[in-house]
């Protein structure tokens, strides 16, 4: 900047100060920032100086984030990438909310945090006490690292296929895992159950219940903010599968708020009757109420709740027993074979069909074209993202979540030898999208 120039800027500088200190009454810390960077300015300029900032003007000369607050402030406002491969295939703008970047690893932090922070705000939960659940995600990591910070214990049900390294992870944070043979929803040792009953059997204790605890809609509440605002409103559709239905629900719900012509779409694994909802307002066909779906039950690794309760349909309700392990490749991610109160408040406009194929070959995708290595569910959503694009067409503007990383899905959705043992060793190379359907 040329001394005359600075000259300008100055005068005017000195002329305001008072008057903007006067103003300025919100941020009483970034006043003072930026008095003192002006009157930097005003003195290099009476010395003949070029100045070159103080640099600490708080989003004005750093994108670094201020001084935060512990590991709630290390949630959400995750980053919003273009993934370019994907886009130059579609011809749209493929937008993926970064969640793996929460600290930890995954879009559940948001839930655990919203879960626990209403549960103390409404003094059902007092610091010293208990969160439990029953899953067999990511929600157990998050909720164990929040009921930490905030001087609390997670007590965590899963059943016992379940990937070995979220139960290890589980233990290093600190929380209490007991993991249980997979029995029926109706049997009193289902994991979900066991997690509800430890929390009624104690004093100061919640049972966080992702499901249908709709504290999950309203953390993605802000997450649509967030994505509403990272693009500035251009959005055209977003979409993602569902589980406990949180993220489609909150996020749809917001972003339909701000611009109603915005699309919502789901993508539903195999295993998961939330298609059939949507598409024909039942959660089963015909045929599939007449069990010849279920010739099969157990070929997916996409799916979660969806395969455990399909899984339970051959499981004893008296005992604890299922069919053998090598028969039921436990899936750990999206789909549901029943309606929750948090997708209860989803506004879905259509829905795609997704296949195990589709999501290991993205998953190789993303990561060949991407430098993205993502879990199961990021990976389907991806999938679902490209068939959005095709069905809306180039020019538009399509977003969605990559849920989680792919390092905790090592021993089955990541593991060489567990796809070959099902035929899925991923196949496809370059950046041609032929292995979405």
């Amino acid at each position: 900047m040329r001394v005359f120039d600075q000259g300008l800027l100055a005068l005017a500088a000195a002329g305001g100060l008072g008057l903007m200190y006067k103003l300025c009454t919100t941020d009483r810390q970034l006043t003072l920032n930026v008095v003192n960077e002006l009157l930097g300015l005003l003195g290099a300029w009476l010395r003949g100086e070029q100045y070159h900032g103080q640099h600490h003007l708080r989003g004005a000369s750093s994108s670094l984030r201020p001084v935060g607050q512990g590991l709630a402030d290390l949630i959400g406002n995750t980053p919003l990438i273009r993934l370019a491969s994907l886009s130059e295939q579609t011809g749209c703008q493929i937008l993926a909310k970064a969640e793996f970047l929460n600290p930890g690893g995954s879009v559940k932090d948001r839930v655990a945090l919203e879960i626990i922070q209403e549960a103390l705000t409404e003094g059902r939960l007092r610091q010293g006490g208990l969160v439990t659940e029953g899953t067999v995600g990511s929600t157990g990591v998050s909720l164990a690292m929040c009921a930490a910070a905030f001087g609390c214990h997670a007590f965590i049900a899963m059943p016992d296929d379940a990937a070995i390294e979220k139960a290890q992870m589980l233990q290093a944070l600190g929380a209490e895992v007991q993991r249980l043979r997979p029995v029926s929803i109706s049997h009193p040792d289902h994991f979900v159950n066991v997690a509800r009953r430890r929390a009624a059997e104690q004093p100061n204790a919640v049972f966080a219940d992702q499901f249908e605890n709709v504290a999950n809609f309203r953390a993605h509440l802000k997450t649509g903010q967030e994505i509403w605002e990272q693009t500035g409103g251009h959005v055209d559709a977003f979409v993602s599968g569902a589980g406990t239905g949180g993220t489609i629900a909150g996020v749809g719900s917001y972003l339909k708020q701000r611009r109603p012509a915005v699309r919502v779409f789901l993508i539903d694994p195999p295993g998961s009757g939330l298609y059939n909802k949507v598409t024909r307002g039942v959660m089963y066909t015909r045929e599939e109420a007449e069990g010849k779906r279920l010739k099969h039950p157990f070929d997916t690794i996409t799916g979660s709740m969806a395969t455990s309760l399909l899984r339970s349909l051959f499981c004893l309700e008296s005992e604890p027993f299922c069919l053998p392990p090598a028969f039921c490749p436990l899936p750990e991610g999206i789909g549901i074979n029943r309606l929750t109160a948090n997708f209860g408040r989803a506004q879905v406009d259509g829905a795609f069909k997704g296949t195990d194929r589709e999501a290991v070959e993205m998953a190789a995708y993303l990561l060949r074209n991407e430098g993205l290595f993502v879990g199961s569910s990021a990976a389907m959503n991806c999938v679902g993202a490209v068939k959005a694009a095709r069905a809306l067409g180039p020019g538009h503007t399509v977003v969605t979540v990559l849920c989680d990383g792919g390092h905790r899905h090592m021993s089955k959705f990541h593991s060489p030898a567990y796809l070959a043992e099902y035929g899925l060793t991923p196949a496809a190379t370059g950046r041609g999208l032929e292995f979405v359907a």
